[in-house]
């Protein structure tokens, strides 16, 4: 048993900061010390106090990034996820625009959307089987050890290739060269419906990040890293469900109504994760990669979070496809906007972090974001995808 005092922060068991709090520790106890684990538990293994030091100094386990160091290796990160990002908007500018042609629009457009966006969450749960197998210890974790992981991918990434090079895939005709001089006075963004459309696309992909995102480090505090971690799988794996549920009903129901409802139903889920009490703990089935599906107690809070995950599953595909809907040779363009609109997934977050640190670290109040978000869809589906600008030429 070790006695330590003078700690700069410490949580008692509702998670408050306590500063200059003394306890009693013995050696492999799980405490949370936010100055040195940040946002997540350490396993403390060692106790040092060097000459002059006002606190004790811990050494527990450390994240794979946490043993990278330089400029580097964080540059080398930066431009890995710049060639996947960009990678994946292209792939997206092409691909949706296709598949609601090949279906000829209207509902049958927007299932084979669904069956595109299937196959994406499909390949995104297996990646977390095939770290698990590849990668069976975070802690002990070599870069090695995803090799086989990348030569997967690499792979794939030829297959399709030559699949895509040998497929007779069909495209719009390219447009009537302009008059020299004359610049056309249309374009995506004339269209209201259009605008409005893209706008729910960022709103969109910063619904479907921030609630994850927020979920784990609130769990990382409520409960275990561990339960956080199976607990956010589960919602990604809800949208897989989602998808698929999507893809089987898009030719019977109308992507307006499709998004009416789960929009709907997504802002009423994460009402009650704001209003209900943390106290209160179910039982969830998670998913757990590798190791199949297991429960864990939540609070029910996260229990209505994860099955956001259904709702977010299938807005994508309807947002396109009611944006779209009567763009004629304006398509493409409007497909490329509507991937710049992605950032979405990069700022919406941001804000409701900063409501979380607002509001002292409240991480269930920052969902009024998210309620907000989906407020917007639903107004999008019902009222904002009505196209008001059918006089415009798109022949």
């Amino acid at each position: 048993m070790l006695e330590v005092k003078n700690i700069k922060y410490a949580y008692n068991s509702e998670y408050q900061a306590l500063k200059g709090v003394s306890l009693k520790i013995e050696k492999g106890e799980m405490v949370d010390f936010k100055e040195f684990a940040k946002d997540e538990k350490s396993l403390v293994t060692d106790f040092c106090m060097t000459e002059g030091e006002e606190y004790p100094s811990f050494k527990g386990i450390q994240t794979i990034a946490g043993l990278l160091a330089g400029n580097l290796a964080f540059g080398i990160y930066l431009l890995g996820a710049f060639v996947a990002g960009f990678s994946m908007c292209m792939l997206n500018i092409v691909v949706n625009p296709m598949l609601n042609k090949l279906a000829g629009g209207g509902n049958k457009g927007n299932q084979l959307v669904q069956v595109g966006g299937s196959f994406n969450s499909l390949m995104g749960t297996a990646v977390i089987f095939l770290t698990g197998v590849f990668v069976p210890s975070i802690v002990d974790a070599k870069i090695s050890q995803v090799f086989p992981l990348m030569g997967i991918a690499l792979a794939i990434f030829a297959v399709a290739f030559v699949v895509v090079m040998l497929t007779n895939i069909p495209e719009n005709a390219p447009a009537a060269a302009e008059v020299k001089g004359e610049k056309s006075q249309y374009g995506p963004m004339s269209f209201r419906h259009f605008v409005l459309g893209a706008i729910a696309i960022f709103v969109y992909v910063g619904v479907e990040v921030g609630i994850p995102n927020v979920l784990q480090k609130w769990l990382n505090f409520v409960s275990t890293p561990a339960i956080a971690g199976t607990v956010t799988a589960t919602y990604w794996l809800l949208m897989l469900v989602g998808r698929l549920a999507g893809a089987a009903l898009g030719a019977k129901v109308s992507a307006k109504a499709m998004l009416s409802v789960v929009s709907a139903v997504g802002a009423c889920l994460t009402l009650g994760a704001i209003f209900l009490s943390p106290e209160t703990m179910v039982n969830l089935p998670v998913f757990k990669g590798t190791a199949g599906f297991g429960m864990a107690s939540v609070p029910v809070n996260a229990a209505l979070l994860v099955l956001c995950g259904l709702c977010t599953s299938v807005m994508w595909g309807g947002i396109f496809n009611l944006a779209v809907e009567g763009l004629g040779k304006y398509t493409e363009k409007g497909a490329g906007i509507f991937m710049a609109m992605v950032c979405g997934g990069g700022i919406l977050p941001f804000f409701q972090n900063l409501v979380v640190d607002l509001t002292g670290g409240n991480y269930l109040v920052s969902y009024w974001v998210i309620v907000a978000g989906m407020a917007y869809m639903l107004y999008y589906a019902l009222i904002g995808s009505k196209n008001v600008n059918k006089d415009i030429p798109v022949a």
